[in-house]
């Protein structure tokens, strides 16, 4: 294996220690909501978008290795800048949600809408940087046709999401 590569196996995963630090942080902030009367909504698109995660995280990997992708470093790195902003954005819309932050829709009746922080800007914040990372994770290695892939599949999972936590958050306020 290639010292390149070796780094991307690294890179990739501290990424999935991240996404169990969520999944940990995620679990506990829906036991908190549902226990105040929390609703969740769209639960039924919830595994496809666990998978898709994953297929990125496995894809970007697997593509590196067995088409044998090779870093190039001005892409490479700037790709990797990306994801640690990505990372950054991610954590910032999860700091200001506070409690309120999972990764599945739940809404608890009465409790006002969050408008500070990145939210004070953009609207679904953290999926800029869901969409962001969809593609610079696998860019890292040029694992393009992961990159293009997930893009296209996250961009019709993002519609429904979307959808979805727009629908439950004017129902549940």
């Amino acid at each position: 294996m290639s010292t390149s590569l070796t780094w991307y196996v690294a890179l990739i995963a501290l990424v999935v220690l991240e996404r169990v630090a969520e999944l940990v942080l995620s679990r506990r902030h829906a036991a908190w909501a549902l226990a105040r009367g929390g609703v969740e909504f769209g639960a039924g698109h919830y595994p496809a978008m666990v998978l898709l995660h994953s297929a990125l995280l496995a894809g970007a990997l697997g593509e590196a290795w067995l088409a044998d992708r090779p870093f190039v470093p001005a892409l490479g790195w700037a790709m990797v800048a990306l994801v640690v902003l990505t990372q950054g954005l991610r954590w910032w819309c999860i700091a200001t949600l506070g409690r309120q932050w999972n990764t599945r829709v739940i809404v608890v009746p009465g409790l006002p809408l969050v408008d500070g922080g990145p939210y004070k800007w953009i609207r679904h914040p953290n999926y800029v940087a869901v969409v962001l990372e969809g593609i610079a994770l696998p860019l890292v290695h040029t694992s393009w046709l992961t990159a293009v892939v997930f893009t296209l599949l996250n961009a019709w999972l993002l519609s429904v999401r979307i959808r979805t936590e727009d629908a439950a958050l004017a129902t549940g306020r």
